[in-house]
């Protein structure tokens, strides 16, 4: 297992430098651009608070990181444990340069968004997840602030996966997992409290594909529980303001994650051989050129850091919610393409089978 060694006085190692695109402020950390003071290496570090962590989880953490090695992985360096409420301190490598950080602030920054960069940004997470997949490693937080941006030596963007505070190894077929923070890209079963798998991470890339190609978020309602809901009748539909220049084939693989029976999701491994993937395209299914419209990231960016993570959602307010807008509306029945089918959720609780 990574077990941090003790270091009092961390912050005497680290010059922490003024970086907006790189200080990072999640559920129960704080990520921070720094400088070692012996080396002048520029790195990551990572400040988990032990009030709001239980250190089971820090560890669990620790030790997944420690056994991952991918190009598109943040890679882990050290930990430094202190005696101060923040607890450990987990050191990644960093080649960012001032322009460079989280994935929609890069693009906002830079601009000249097409369907054909959205691919390639796409194609690296969808790596890293089949590595993950295949170690049977389910990350569970796939977002848009979990995915930042470097340079490779040649000079092109590539984009690495980050925070594995909520990763599990699936050991069982039967791990719930609980839903903290926003449900926005979160999986049915996720938020239904039921069994997550590996294709759970698949539906929360559609989101983040649907995100980075319109500016909006698909499900997202004015309340946490009428975001559930909409996730669980897969109430979305692509609007043409938002959508207006973008390929079927785009919106075809956006369909394709975004299912609410997780057996009917494609692996990563079958996503990163779909088309609309692929650098090269031999089958009609181009994707459409011209610029995407990035002027509604700008307010997706802000309300997103403005927004509390921290509090945990769903259980039996959320879920009794739902379940009496499934019985007592046939209006929002007749919404959801169902089989006749039931299952037995939470204390005998009966739930619609959803089929998309």
């Amino acid at each position: 297992s990574c077990v941090p060694h003790e270091l009092p006085h961390v912050h005497s190692r680290f010059c922490v430098l003024t970086d907006p695109f790189l200080f990072i402020r999640g559920r129960f950390s704080v990520v921070k651009r720094c400088d070692h003071q012996g080396t002048k290496r520029t790195v990551a570090v990572k400040q988990v608070n032990k009030k709001l962590m239980r250190r089971d989880r820090v560890t669990q953490e620790l030790n997944l990181l420690q056994r991952l090695q991918h190009p598109h992985i943040v890679s882990l360096i050290d930990t430094y444990e202190t005696p101060s409420s923040y607890l450990p301190f987990l050191i990644f490598a960093l080649c960012f340069r001032a322009d460079q950080g989280r994935l929609l602030d890069y693009i906002v920054s830079w601009g000249n968004l097409t369907e054909e960069k959205v691919a390639c940004y796409l194609r690296n997470v969808l790596e890293a997840l089949h590595y993950l997949h295949n170690c049977r490693i389910v990350h569970l937080d796939v977002k848009p602030e979990n995915l930042l941006v470097a340079h490779t030596t040649s000079g092109q963007p590539t984009v690495k996966l980050i925070d594995f505070g909520d990763a599990v190894q699936l050991n069982s077929a039967h791990y719930v997992h609980p839903l903290l923070g926003s449900p926005e890209f979160a999986s049915p079963e996720l938020v239904l409290g039921e069994p997550v798998s590996l294709t759970s991470d698949l539906w929360s890339l559609g989101v983040v594909t649907y995100v980075l190609l319109s500016g909006a978020s698909p499900f997202l309602d004015e309340s946490a529980e009428e975001t559930c809901l909409n996730i669980c009748r897969l109430d979305f539909s692509f609007p043409r303001d938002y959508f207006q220049g973008v390929s079927q084939a785009a919106r075809d693989f956006v369909c394709l994650l975004l299912r609410t029976d997780p057996g009917r999701r494609p692996p990563a491994g079958l996503c990163l051989q779909e088309p609309w993937l692929q650098a090269g395209l031999g089958d009609g299914r181009a994707r459409a050129e011209g610029c995407l419209d990035t002027s509604r990231l700008i307010s997706f960016i802000d309300r997103r850091k403005h927004q509390t993570d921290a509090r945990p959602i769903g259980g039996v307010r959320t879920l009794h919610y739902i379940t009496s807008i499934f019985i007592h509306n046939p209006y929002f029945l007749q919404g959801c393409r169902r089989s006749n089918t039931f299952q037995t959720l939470h204390s005998g609780t009966v739930w619609p089978v959803l089929e998309d």
